[in-house]
């Protein structure tokens, strides 16, 4: 298939135009302030959640950690 130029930044342009309109509509269609706090809270909750368990378990002092820091 052989496309001109003109041809060819006509379909460019029609991308171009449909992805913005795309982008326009997810905006649009975001979360509202009260579902991502409600989201952040949950969030919270379960790193709290894994934090207490983490703190609960024993670890020897002579275990080696599975990297090394270098200065």
């Amino acid at each position: 298939m052989k496309l001109t130029r003109r041809q060819l930044a006509a379909a460019i342009s029609a991308t171009v135009s449909a992805t913005a309109l795309s982008r326009t509509q997810l905006r649009a269609q975001d979360p509202q302030p009260s579902a991502v706090s409600d989201e952040l809270q949950a969030a919270r909750g379960r790193l709290k959640a894994n934090s207490d368990l983490l703190a609960q378990q024993d670890v020897p002092a002579a275990t080696e950690p599975a990297f090394r820091f270098q200065a």
